[in-house]
């Protein structure tokens, strides 16, 4: 979870006229964008090219959408809830309102000041609305949702102009394993300032919230664990062990060698599991999970492409559940059982993989050809992109999101902080220990670290 720093005073934050000036002209059509902040200025593309939010809206609209919601997501509601009432007095004092809403941006709850509430519900920020970006623009609560860190949003920064009295600093909640968002705690106030110590407070309630589904997705593992152990026992197949966003808990040697990560070796920590090193395995346990969420009983067969066979091989994929809730999948190699799934037509380039990635330089976004970009490098909250037009900040502040979206298209893991375009890699070196470095194709020849667990597949994608 990404810390929240202290809010910065409002003489810090670019002017309202400056702001109101730029959000104007960028209604009006025009990127000229000077002033505003990058991650505003990328909510406002979403909101006028994407969402298409009408940035005349003066309320939110009331929520429709039917959501399916599961046991953890009811307790990560009920610790909010109970952590948002616990400030309600602070936040009241200062004149503001503490909301909790869903994944959607629904708004389950709210408390503080009365007479600021009254205003709030002429805008409808209020239980039963929806506060997406989708729905209702740039905002506190629907910018966190589909943020990866926390967010503040002032004045002229809303995309709505009949928010613009407004200052709301907003966190999401994510599962830790798929990093899908859950939920969202965020503070409002009308023509203030929420209190010195909201920053410090929406982190903690957040980081907090978030160690219980540490805890559950760990026993998660040890149950998935189990059942590779048991499954083991009782067939000489390849087989693997894999949560519901695809990465790999444990695999024995064979499945280790086909998957490109490590055998034997059990991740129980959702932090630290190994992404497969082929794609069509993350994109089917993906689909069993939402196949067996509807139907427990559901087992599912597929073929995938493997570096060993010129020949795709049989996978059977089964559900594996603690207490109910499904916690990953067991595939079995060579075997074909169940229900066969779709196939994925397009080749490499796969439905839904942007074919850019989005950079920032001061004020602009910058599209950036997938081969303009050699390597990419987390830093802090950032990460950092080593281009061709020079080192620039990626606008997704995730190393893992820029790995799912282009694993596919040539971009591999070689170690917790970088992830590098293979097509873009010059030379290999190898240090006195064994360890790699890759000299990257970027003029300087910078040199990227490869970390003894992704040797392997490094080894693998070059052909070494």
């Amino acid at each position: 979870m990404a810390e929240v720093h202290r809010l910065d005073p409002m003489s810090r934050v670019p002017g309202n006229t400056t702001v109101y000036g730029a959000w104007e002209r960028f209604v009006r059509g025009e990127d000229d964008l000077r002033g505003v902040r990058p991650e505003v200025a990328i909510s406002w593309h979403r909101c006028r090219d994407q969402y298409r939010v009408d940035p005349g809206l003066t309320k939110a609209p009331i929520a429709v959408a039917e959501v399916d919601h599961t046991l953890e997501h009811d307790v990560v509601f009920a610790e909010l809830g109970f952590r948002a009432a616990s400030v309600a007095h602070e936040v009241s004092n200062s004149g503001g309102v503490v909301t909790v809403a869903d994944a959607t941006g629904r708004i389950l709850a709210e408390w503080g000041d009365p007479a600021t509430r009254e205003i709030a519900a002429e805008a409808n920020l209020s239980t039963w609305f929806c506060w997406s970006e989708q729905a209702t623009g740039t905002n506190g609560m629907g910018t966190a949702l589909e943020s990866h860190a926390p967010v503040v949003v002032r004045g002229a920064e809303h995309w709505c102009q009949a928010f613009h009295d407004w200052t709301c600093a907003g966190v999401a909640v994510r599962d830790v394993v798929t990093r899908e968002p859950i939920a969202v705690l965020n503070i409002s106030c009308w023509r203030s300032e929420p209190p010195t110590s909201a920053g410090a407070w929406l982190s903690n309630a957040a980081t907090r919230t978030q160690r219980t589904l540490v805890q559950r997705a760990k026993d998660g593992s040890a149950e998935l664990i189990a059942a590779f152990q048991h499954a083991r026992s009782r067939s000489v197949v390849a087989l693997a062990a894999l949560d519901p966003a695809g990465r790999v808990v444990i695999a024995d040697d064979t499945a280790g060698v086909l998957l490109g990560v490590p055998s034997s070796t059990p991740a129980t920590d959702p932090a630290v599991r190994w992404n497969p090193r082929l794609p069509e395995v993350i994109k089917a346990a993906r689909y069993a999970v939402k196949q067996a969420s509807r139907d427990p009983d559901w087992i599912g067969t597929t073929q995938v492409h493997t570096h060993l066979s010129d020949e795709p091989s049989s996978v059977s994929i089964r559900p594996v559940f603690l207490s109910g809730h499904l916690v990953g999948t067991l595939f079995s190699f060579g075997v074909a059982e169940g229900e066969q799934l779709p196939r994925v037509e397009g080749g490499a380039n796969h439905r839904g993989r942007p074919d850019r990635i989005v950079a920032m330089r001061e004020n602009r976004m910058v599209l950036l050809r997938l081969s303009e970009v050699a390597f990419a490098e987390s830093e802090g909250n950032d990460v950092w992109l080593s281009t061709d037009q020079g080192r620039l900040r990626a606008a997704s502040g995730s190393l893992d999101k820029l790995e799912a979206e282009q694993g596919d298209a040539g971009f591999l893991r070689v170690h917790r902080r970088y992830v590098v375009n293979v097509g873009r890699v010059r030379e290999v070196e190898r240090r006195c220990k064994g360890e790699l470095l890759l000299v990257m194709d970027t003029g300087a020849d910078a040199m990227v670290p490869v970390s003894r667990r992704n040797a392997p597949a490094v080894r693998r994608a070059l052909d070494i």
